[in-house]
């Protein structure tokens, strides 16, 4: 039977969009199938509420089974509305394990009026009911009162109240609402701080507001967000103090003299980025600054308004955006939800059975979770590649890690900023620092003295910034590293061979792929170090592959691949295999292992009864030993193409601090996946 759940509210400007989006990425990495619904919108066209609901990777819907009805349907005969209603969810249902139902938005109706509306939707759908409540500027007391009413008009239609969510909580009342909350009902209780991204408005939507046309800036910065609105009437030494970091600034259109100081703190890393600056006034641009400004690469959007700078400031002050308009907003959606909301409470009381099956995008949101959980400290030593620093915008939207940029900090801030990027929780390290510099050359010296490394031979060394990097996860200055982006495999790998080293109980640094089919995570390995690893060294990469799943949640049950099954062949390559398979149970009697074993038998339960019954693993293997390095880097890329797998790797296993290596030809997404991983490894450890 279809799990469900209706997300409701009393007012407007809750974020409830955002609690969906929450529940919908903890549903998608419990059972295959999410859906989306919305019993009652505006128009049966998309807007950009359903627009983000159904973007997650775990929904796969249309926009039309994705509504009900529109209010006018509903006010012009309510009884066929609920008819409606019932019906599509019902046809949504039969395809989906689960589906997340989000109330109305509070604009048309009269709000006690609408919120009775809802609860006739909820008990018609038979849904529990997850209540938000906006807790910004309220006391808890307030929230609490506005709760226990909401609640009783639910429960007075007969409704089962699971959850109550309050957002947007004052800095320092979290624990204060929370306690109210509890007062109210037996049930999950959850309080998210305010969040300026969720409320921001688009500076397109700012422009829109007070009639202004652009002049200088990219176009598509429009779609930023602008966190603050300040009103600059200083000389710039008293407004420097003022700014804040994603501000639309406001000024007179004849304090022009500003202009050149405001572009440069944009770029700075000490007050930018900034989002916008808004001219008032209507005064015309003097023909000698337009061509001064025109001539220069400006990315910051600029526009001029005919409006004065009081009605323009108070006109973008109540500018309000939705909480889920955008992909950042999406991606801190999902992080305070994850890292304030008890998800197993809130699955339990809504009785939601975890299917075995994981796909693609359950590992994906697991994974997510799992680095969250315990944020590390990841550097990133290729931050002069475009891709680098766009992935370091991702990660630090999804709150999965904390970022070391390896660079100089005005050219990344720059660079930023021509990218539309916000890198300022990121902490940017300089190389070339002669206090770093001279710390990492006498450490690396005295590391590698047998080999009569000199200290001046050590600070040339250090300028590499593959070794640089390294070296501050030696150090314990960052958790784990990830490169490969601009270096090759062999710079990234060497310098974490050099003085990290290997675990004490591994000889050998292997290579192995989270290969993510339709249906299951499998790891493969060694399909990037080793060529021709010996019988010792390929029980070392099994037992490190069987950690790697472990890792990531997955049982480990390991088939040593052969081509030949058991005992039915002969010949060294064989030997080699059976060899490792018994180092492997010797030395790790709790690891599920079988080998020599063939592809076929380890994957096809109806060959393994075959060829090897009776075995714990064939048939049912999850993490597949290659003999060698020519076949487990060829399998790995045809399953890739052939079966749709996706590969997340290489993950190098064995080091005692995670360092992990990019394809030169690294996507962001990539790169977004690697630093996770690394992230994951690096709790482990």
């Amino acid at each position: 039977m279809t799990k469900s759940v209706y997300i409701a509210s009393s007012e407007r400007l809750v974020s409830k969009s955002s609690i969906a989006l929450g529940v919908i990425d903890l549903f998608a990495r419990q059972v295959r199938s999410v859906g989306v619904f919305r019993p009652l919108v505006h128009s049966l066209e998309a807007d950009a509420v359903t627009q983000a609901l159904l973007s997650p990777k775990g929904v796969n819907q249309s926009l039309e089974s994705a509504v009900g009805v529109t209010y006018a349907e509903y006010a012009a005969d309510p009884d066929e509305a609920i008819d409606t209603i019932v019906a599509k969810y019902s046809a949504l249902s039969e395809s989906r394990d689960a589906v997340v139902i989000v109330g109305s938005d509070y604009d048309d109706f009269e709000s006690a009026l609408e919120l009775d509306h809802n609860a006739v939707i909820a008990a018609n759908l038979n849904s529990p009911v997850i209540f938000v409540a906006r807790a910004k500027d309220r006391s808890a007391e307030q929230v609490q009162r506005m709760t226990e009413s909401a609640v009783d008009a639910f429960e007075s239609r007969h409704n089962t109240v699971i959850a109550l969510i309050a957002t947007h909580a004052d800095e320092g009342h979290e624990e204060e609402v929370a306690s109210a909350l509890h007062k109210v009902r037996d049930a999950v209780v959850a309080v998210l701080p305010d969040s300026p991204v969720l409320r921001a408005p688009s500076v397109g939507a700012q422009f829109a507001a007070v009639g202004a046309t652009q002049w200088l800036g990219q176009s598509e910065f429009l779609a930023h967000e602008s966190l603050h609105t300040i009103v600059g009437g200083m000389t710039l030494p008293n407004l420097l103090p003022y700014l804040k970091r994603e501000s639309t600034v406001i000024m007179p259109a004849d304090r022009l003299d500003l202009l050149p100081g405001l572009v440069m703190a944009h770029r700075s890393p000490h007050y930018g980025p900034l989002s916008a600056m808004v001219l008032t006034g209507g005064f015309e641009i003097p023909e000698s600054v337009s061509k001064l400004f025109t001539d220069s690469t400006i990315d910051l959007p600029i526009a001029v308004t005919k409006g004065d700078t009081f009605s323009t400031a108070v006109k973008l002050q109540g500018v309000r955006g939705t909480s889920t308009s955008s992909p950042r907003k999406i991606e801190v959606s999902r992080a305070l939800f994850s890292q304030h909301v008890d998800e197993a409470a809130l699955l339990q009381k809504i009785d939601l059975t975890t299917t075995e099956i994981r796909t693609p995008t359950m590992f994906e949101y697991q994974i997510m979770q799992q680095a969250r959980a315990n944020k590390q400290r990841i550097v990133l030593p290729e931050a002069s590649d475009d891709r680098i620093l766009e992935a370091a915008d991702v990660v630090l939207q999804r709150s999965v890690a904390e970022l070391i940029l390896l660079g100089d900090l005005p050219r990344i801030s720059q660079r930023a900023s021509e990218l539309g990027l916000n890198l300022s929780d990121a902490t940017v390290v300089n190389p070339e620092d002669p206090e770093l510099l001279e710390q990492f050359a006498q450490e690396y010296a005295k590391l590698r003295a047998h080999k009569g490394i000199s200290v001046d031979q050590a600070r040339e060394r250090m300028r590499d910034h593959s070794y640089f990097a390294t070296m501050m996860v030696h150090l314990d200055m960052a958790d784990g590293m990830v490169s490969g982006a601009i270096n090759t495999t062999a710079a990234t790998i060497r310098p974490s061979l050099e003085f990290i080293k290997t675990k004490p109980e591994v000889s050998v640094v292997s290579g192995s792929f989270l290969m993510c089919m339709s249906n299951r995570v499998l790891v493969y390995a060694d399909c990037a170090v080793n060529p021709d690893p010996t019988p010792e060294q390929l029980a070392d990469i099994a037992i490190s592959s069987a950690a790697t799943a472990e890792n990531f949640g997955i049982e480990p049950r390991v088939a040593m691949l052969s081509y030949s099954t058991g005992d039915s062949g002969s010949g060294a390559d064989v030997d080699k295999v059976r060899e490792a398979t018994r180092l492997v149970r010797e030395r790790a009697p709790h690891i599920k292992v079988e080998g020599p074993i063939q592809f076929d038998a380890a994957v096809d339960e109806v060959v393994a009864a075959k060829k090897m019954p009776g075995s714990e693993v064939a048939g049912r293997a999850t993490v597949f030993i290659f003999p060698d390095l020519n076949t487990g880097n060829n399998t790995y890329k045809a399953v890739q193409r052939t079966s749709g797998a996706v590969a997340i790797g290489p993950v190098l296993q064995g080091l005692r601090k995670p360092v992990n290596d990019l394809s030169r030809g690294a996507l962001v997404d990539d790169i977004v996946s690697t630093i996770t991983i690394t992230a994951i490894q690096a709790q482990a450890n």
